[in-house]
């Protein structure tokens, strides 16, 4: 039903996920600048990933919160978390009752899984797709989404996605999601080929709107 993948870049995190269902960023996306980032997807409980981020920036172990939130949850058999924190590897669980092929994979700063996949290949395809990825971190998370779906993505079809990255502000810098489309992924792509070049410029909006240019929409000086 859903696939992700979870990144630390810097001081920078990045989280891209696509799934058969509608609006899949909106449950599974969960990152907090200077903490983390997490996925709670599967039978999602979204509030999992906020406990996950919660206990991130308690203590800044991921291996750690992830244990805390899967001990102390009820129904965890159904889920499907990751995170990643300020440092080390990021860390996943599959419950027993998690749907279909699912598989994981970790890395230094980074996390892939899913469930319903073609196949367990899924989250390595998304890790060395992501690693080998030339350009700003959302564009390496696009490549290696587009990689993931190449290889065989999902049993049925991908119907959304969604990316956000944050940085070191206090918002989202990249918040992108295509909630219903026969193509969500290459939709997400030409979206951030609009977003990309103007993300820097809406940071300054908000730090310094004296400094920022004017995008020549009505009233906007």
């Amino acid at each position: 039903m859903t696939f992700s993948l979870v990144v630390r870049d810097g001081d920078r995190f990045g989280m891209v996920a696509g799934s058969s269902s509608p609006a899949v960023f909106a449950r599974v996306g969960h990152l907090r600048p200077g903490v983390g980032a997490a996925s709670s997807q599967n039978v999602t409980d979204p509030t999992l990933g906020t406990r996950l981020l919660e206990r991130l920036a308690g203590h800044g172990d991921a291996g750690r919160a992830l244990t805390e939130v899967t001990e102390g949850a009820d129904h965890i058999e159904y889920r499907q978390l990751t995170v990643v924190g300020r440092s080390g590897p990021g860390f996943a669980y599959s419950g027993s009752r998690t749907l279909g092929k699912h598989a994981s994979a970790t890395a230094d700063g980074a996390v892939a899984a899913g469930n319903l996949l073609s196949g367990e290949h899924i989250p390595d395809v998304l890790l060395d797709a992501y690693a080998q990825a030339p350009g700003e971190l959302e564009e390496r998370l696009i490549t290696a989404m587009k990689a993931a779906v190449n290889a065989g993505g999902e049993e049925g079809p991908v119907y959304s996605a969604g990316l956000a990255v944050v940085a070191d502000v206090g918002w989202r810098v990249t918040d992108l999601r295509v909630d219903w489309a026969d193509d969500p992924i290459d939709r997400l792509a030409q979206l951030l080929d609009v977003w990309l070049p103007q993300r820097d410029d809406y940071v300054r909006r908000g730090l310094d709107p004296s400094s920022a240019p004017s995008y020549g929409v009505p009233g906007d000086l």
